[in-house]
């Protein structure tokens, strides 16, 4: 309109875009509209608002995209926290949220930021990958999807291990195609990511405390309220604090096949993060009794880690065995071989496995529910 009444030599090309962008500051998410609707970005970081960068096909690039300035950046940053119930401001200026796509948001405002507010936004793709996915991109070999497809049928508790972006979620969602459609589910996470493609599920997520500093509600709450909900499987979107005594503790009181993600780079490591988060919240237990509900409690340790050439792996499946002293025991069967060249590596023959003994609790599922396996 204002173009037509000024009679400003514009092109329709350039109208339609002036439409857009101002449709995107009004409405949207300003400058990074276009970055969140590109499907194949999957992560976008904004560090103040001269530098964008994003992520595709694993590997950083800065972007051309800019900000007019801090309070174009802070009003984009305040709407997506008020799209998901969430306040950010200065006396809560760092907030997680996630957009209507299931993208989750973290959001740090300044100055604790020195450049200017941050927001990081994880994507999701819309189409959930499934195990044979995985497989046809590299992420495992058949052998290893077979086992972990028994291992999840069968109802065997399982940890996913691994670093920042290396893959976590997108791997626990693809183990969840094989719980049983009769299975009752309960998911917990801080900002909802898991999307279960089963009738029975019932999603929780955390809530933040008020500006009254009341009404905070944390995963340990909501695992602990959890367990009165009858479920058959308690899925914890990534365990990060207290909340993991309450979760082995559901894993030991006959809600077998739960999983959950943490943080860690091997699974010794996952095992040592276990210890910590539980001393979180039970600092009085002591060590050896620690040890004993971890081992009574995981089954499986799956280690995915993102390479130096951005491709997400699969880089050990690990069984607890026991407990021997007060070492915990793993059996490691699948192992990727780092020592090759990573253009060199092959899923199919790069894996260093060994056989699966009869005493494995993943046999001895099998056997149970009558898989050859």
């Amino acid at each position: 309109q204002v173009a037509r009444d000024h009679s400003l030599p514009t092109t329709s090309s350039e109208k339609q875009r002036y439409v857009t962008e101002l449709v995107n500051e009004l409405v949207g998410l300003g400058p990074l509209q276009e970055l969140v609707d590109d499907k194949n970005i999957s992560d976008i970081m904004v560090n103040g608002p001269e530098k964008v960068f994003i992520e595709r096909n694993g590997k950083l690039e800065l972007t051309d995209v800019r900000f007019i300035d801090e309070v174009q950046l802070q009003t984009i940053a305040k709407r997506i926290a008020s799209m998901a119930g969430r306040r950010l401001d200065d006396s809560s200026p760092i907030c997680d949220a996630r957009l209507s796509d299931g993208s989750r948001v973290n959001m740090v405002l300044s100055p604790l930021t020195l450049d200017g507010t941050s927001i990081s936004i994880r994507k999701f793709k819309e189409d959930k990958l499934n195990l044979s996915d995985l497989v046809r991109f590299g992420a495992l070999n058949e052998e290893m999807a077979k086992f972990l497809i028994v291992a999840s049928h069968c109802r065997l508790n399982i940890v996913i291990s691994g670093g920042t972006g290396a893959g976590k979620t997108t791997f626990l969602n693809a183990l969840s195609d094989y719980i049983a459609d009769d299975e009752r589910i309960i998911t917990i996470e801080d900002a909802a990511e898991l999307k279960l493609n089963k009738v029975h599920t019932l999603r929780m997520e955390t809530r933040k405390a008020s500006t009254e500093g009341s009404g905070e509600i944390n995963q340990n709450k909501l695992v602990i309220n959890a367990l009165r909900m009858r479920p058959d499987r308690i899925i914890i979107g990534e365990c990060r604090g207290p909340e993991a005594f309450e979760m082995l503790q559901a894993m030991n009181t006959g809600h077998d096949g739960s999983m959950t993600t943490l943080h860690a780079n091997s699974p010794r490591d996952a095992i040592s993060r276990i210890e910590n988060m539980v001393m979180m919240g039970q600092a009085s237990l002591p060590h050896l009794a620690i040890k004993r509900n971890i081992v009574d409690a995981v089954d499986i340790i799956v280690q995915v880690k993102r390479l130096s050439d951005g491709s997400r792996r699969v880089t050990s499946i690990s069984e607890v065995v026991g407990l021997e002293g007060d070492v915990v025991v793993m059996e490691e069967y699948f192992a990727l071989d780092l020592t090759k060249d990573l253009s060199q590596i092959d899923p199919q023959t790069s894996y260093i496995t060994q056989p699966i003994p009869t005493r494995s609790a993943v046999k001895e599922k099998a056997g149970f529910f009558g898989i050859d396996f």
